[in-house]
């Protein structure tokens, strides 16, 4: 009996089976591809082809470990909006590729609204946050203005996507 195919934007085809190799590693990336073929019911040839052709057709991006910010003393995190002036294709370029190279920053997203950009930024506590606002942030020539919101608590960080 043929799966069932979805086709998602770009022209990705996933059937259920890359969709439920796709849930395994979300859930924990470090499974054996024969652990994975076993929750999935196949062998472990056709899950490491499947996965192979995901990585290569950039579904998957990479791999990475979440780290428990509180116990690295960086669970101080601000959410920083950004605007820009002036507002130009070069300027945001040039605001993108410094903002890639800032460790403290660990998203950065272009948004609509009174803001360009919407910063995540990890700190270890409010007086680092305040010298790098100062030293950093403040530094750009670009920058315009900036309002941190500061998070009182963590509710819901799911780090996958939901398919």
């Amino acid at each position: 009996m043929a799966q069932k195919s979805t086709t998602f934007g770009g022209g990705v085809t996933l059937d259920e089976t890359d969709i439920r190799i796709l849930r395994c590693l979300q859930q924990d990336a470090r499974l054996t591809i024969k652990e994975i073929a076993g929750q999935v019911d196949l062998s472990t040839t056709p899950v490491f082809e499947r996965i192979k052709r995901m990585e290569r057709d950039g579904i998957i991006k990479r791999y990475v470990t979440v780290l428990d910010a509180e116990k690295i003393h960086r669970g101080f995190v601000v959410f920083c909006s950004v605007k820009l002036s002036p507002l130009n294709q070069k300027v945001a370029q040039d605001f993108c590729d410094i903002v890639a190279k800032i460790p403290e920053v660990t998203e950065c997203y272009n948004i609509s609204g009174r803001y360009d950009y919407l910063l995540k930024v990890h700190a270890p506590d409010m007086k680092y946050y305040q010298e790098f606002v100062l030293n950093v942030l403040g530094q750009l020539p670009m920058l315009g203005s900036l309002e941190s919101t500061f998070v009182m608590e963590e509710v819901k960080n799911d780090f996958g996507v939901a398919i």
